[in-house]
């Protein structure tokens, strides 16, 4: 693999477009480049779209979709498609495990299995083209049948982030094509290669020319057209809370629905009856994975007190034996951080959290180390109130709090605007019952940490979100209901007499 990044650092990826099944540059022939946050080389070269390059992506959207081809086809067709695009996601799987690894700095091991849970996604997705399906009601008298007809939404803008860029596109775009809409994907300026490389494989697998359109670029002005077009029914938009603000208000032009993934500040709770080597290592699975450059990273630590400094110390022990490095180096599990603002916004918060009380157990000494590398940080003594407790750090940072009973542990965990996701450790079935069913976001998971299926909906509560993705669930948020009322034989009365 080495070998591989070698050439790509000698001779970077040059993508196009991919607007009504052609691969075009951005109009002007701009680009944007991008260098690899671990190695400091340039690896892609993406188009630079302009607001006419997000226009003409629109309106082959539009134009595929009122034609129908795609819109009233099969779902077994569609099904095929989907699939597809799964089998020739697992063939290029090193490939795309690459591009992501550089592009991004996640451990290659990390970014293949991320490529390979997408390639589920899009089978889900093809099972649940062939059985989305409406209703009925024949219950509404003699001469009238209801009908529930499900349809597709219409045209989708799909906007996704850096941090997961063909695994959040999956948990996306193969279930708006399920439902039968087009689509126009904008992926992340800094990590559009895999998302531009799908156009190949759903060319390849025979998606009528404008169902799906790609195009590499800047929020604004593509990502701005996308939520601002009134040929646009709907946009799906991953991204931070300010940003999903800000695409509330630009989407206002034609009302269009709108199905948002924000910002999280998600706990992991432990009480003091867990297992707590299996609690230690989820816990550090969900505070650092992907270097904590995750919505759902578990980065508020809630701890029973009764154990509380015997746990931090088992954290930061463990901590020093997880290898920062290389992420071409299979031994490595924390690659460089995304971009300099980034890593300098992660120091900005720690500094300024141990400025207002907070003390480091383990970490938080970016200088000692070269590069984009942030050390995974553990911080004890933090107050509700810190900014290291309320702010979205997206870092490897995890904040510490105490709680003495269950109640408080949930105030604590709900003591947040957002609600993305939870984490609860402990061998009691009441508590974790009541963990579940009181702690107010999207997933819970009990005993485990970021286990992921496509049969099961994520999105948010409160400020990190609305609307759901994957699971059946995702493909009807890209679905419209209309009610027929179909009458039976003559109608026996009539509104104008004599008629």
């Amino acid at each position: 693999m080495f070998d591989k990044a070698k050439r790509v650092f000698e001779t970077p990826t040059r993508y196009q477009n991919f607007i009504a099944g052609q691969f075009v540059d951005a109009t002007g022939g701009n680009v944007i480049s991008r260098e690899s946050p671990a190695h400091g080389q340039l690896v892609s070269h993406y188009p630079a779209s302009t607001r006419a390059d997000a226009e003409a992506a629109i309106a082959a959207a539009r134009e595929s979709f009122e034609t129908g081809q795609w819109t009233f086809s099969y779902g077994g067709d569609r099904a095929r498609v989907l699939r597809t695009v799964a089998g020739l996601i697992r063939q290029n799987a090193e490939e795309l495990a690459l591009i992501e690894t550089l592009e991004t700095s996640k451990p290659l091991d990390a970014a293949h299995g991320e490529v390979m849970f997408s390639a589920e996604l899009w089978d889900y997705a093809a099972g649940a083209a062939r059985i989305l399906a409406g209703d009925s009601h024949n219950t509404l008298g003699e001469g009238m049948l209801g009908l529930v007809l499900r349809e597709p939404i219409g045209v989708v803008g799909i906007i996704t982030p850096w941090n997961f860029p063909l695994l959040i596109l999956s948990e996306r775009l193969p279930f708006a094509l399920a439902a039968g809409c087009s689509v126009v994907v904008k992926p992340s300026e800094f990590t559009s290669g895999t998302a531009l490389m799908l156009g190949r494989y759903l060319k390849q697998a025979g998606l009528p020319d404008g169902v799906c359109n790609i195009i590499a670029g800047t929020g604004d002005p593509v990502g701005q057209a996308i939520l601002e077009s009134d040929d646009v029914d709907m946009v799906a938009f991953t991204g931070s809370t300010r940003v999903g603000r800000a695409a509330i208000a630009a989407s206002a032009g034609n009302i269009k629905k709108l199905s948002l993934e924000l910002g999280g500040k998600s706990p992991s709770v432990v009480f003091a009856d867990c297992d707590l080597d299996a609690a230690v290592d989820g816990v550090i699975k969900a505070g650092t994975i992907n270097m904590g450059e995750c919505c759902i990273a578990g980065s508020r630590l809630l701890v029973d007190a009764r154990i509380a400094d015997a746990f931090q110390v088992r954290i930061a022990e463990r901590l020093q034996s997880l290898r920062m490095g290389d992420p071409l180096d299979p031994s490595s599990r924390i690659g460089a951080i995304i971009n300099q603002a980034q890593f300098d916004r992660i120091s900005t918060l720690v500094r300024d959290g141990v400025r207002d009380g907070a003390r480091i157990v383990c970490g938080g000494d970016p200088d000692n180390h070269s590069g984009l590398y942030y050390p995974p940080t553990v911080l004890a003594d933090v107050k509700p109130g810190m900014a290291v407790a309320r702010e979205e750090i997206f870092g490897p940072v995890v904040s510490v709090m105490q709680f003495e009973t269950l109640d408080e542990a949930i105030n604590l965990a709900n003591d947040t605007e957002y609600g993305l996701a939870a984490y609860v450790w402990t061998n009691d079935l009441s508590i974790a019952l009541s963990c579940s069913r009181r702690i107010r976001a999207g997933r819970v998971w009990v005993n485990s940490a970021l286990a992921g299926f496509p049969e099961m909906p994520l999105g948010g509560f409160k400020q990190s979100g609305n609307g759901r993705e994957t699971g059946r669930y995702g493909v009807e948020e890209y679905t419209e209901l209309k009610s027929v009322h179909l009458q039976v034989g003559l109608q026996s009365e009539r509104w104008v007499e004599g008629a």
